[in-house]
């Protein structure tokens, strides 16, 4: 089970970490918090409707990170818009769309991240074997979200945008400064995927 997560009897996922592991996916939770940053309704908690009904940005994202995280819903980079009109329509749906579901979209992830942080405090002080992260099926759940977000963050610092890119990065040599990022990258691509099939039927 070291580095795989295996299915549980009635539902969910295990998989045993040892206290490096622990550190670094934790440690790129909270980074990934930071990013997202807080709700628009956390400068008023004493206003619970102030989140839900607060409209989101209608502009992406400057940080390529966040553009890769909440990407535009009506335009595709691979795709020619057509005449300057149809653009035109494009971007204004887009932002539309953007105003009415970013907020959403950035509660689930924070929710995701902050699912795992949870989780690996909640583990009892691993010893040197580490120790074996249990989840339920709604926990694998928000940790596969998690992994994902982490993998597109990590994967837009490297300049990868499609998988058959990544094959390249288990040529780096050790002394290339992007060798633990592409570690990372690697090892939680083994995660997810593994993730995954627990939770297939």
């Amino acid at each position: 089970m070291p580095g795989t997560f295996e299915p549980l009897p009635g539902g969910g996922a295990a998989v045993a970490l040892d206290e490096v592991e622990i550190s670094i996916i934790r440690s790129l939770a909270v980074q990934l918090l930071e990013l997202i940053g807080p709700g628009p309704g956390e400068d008023r908690p004493d206003d619970p409707l102030a989140e839900l009904f607060a409209e989101g940005p209608s502009e992406p994202p400057a940080d390529p990170v966040l553009k890769r995280l909440f990407p535009d819903a009506y335009s595709d980079p691979e795709k020619d818009p057509g005449s300057p009109g149809e653009a035109e329509e494009q971007r204004a749906h887009s932002a539309e769309f953007r105003r009415y579901t970013e907020n959403d979209l950035r509660a689930g992830k924070r929710e995701n991240a902050l699912a795992v942080i949870r989780s690996l405090d909640e583990l009892a002080s691993p010893g040197e074997g580490g120790a074996v992260l249990k989840l339920s099926v709604q926990e694998s759940r928000q940790w596969l979200g998690a992994l994902n977000d982490l993998r597109l963050a990590i994967g837009s610092r490297l300049d990868i945008v499609d998988e058959d890119e990544a094959d390249d990065l288990y040529r780096l040599s050790d002394e290339d400064p992007r060798k633990p990022m592409v570690m990372a990258y690697l090892w939680l691509g083994g995660l997810q995927e593994t993730l995954v099939s627990t939770l297939m039927p």
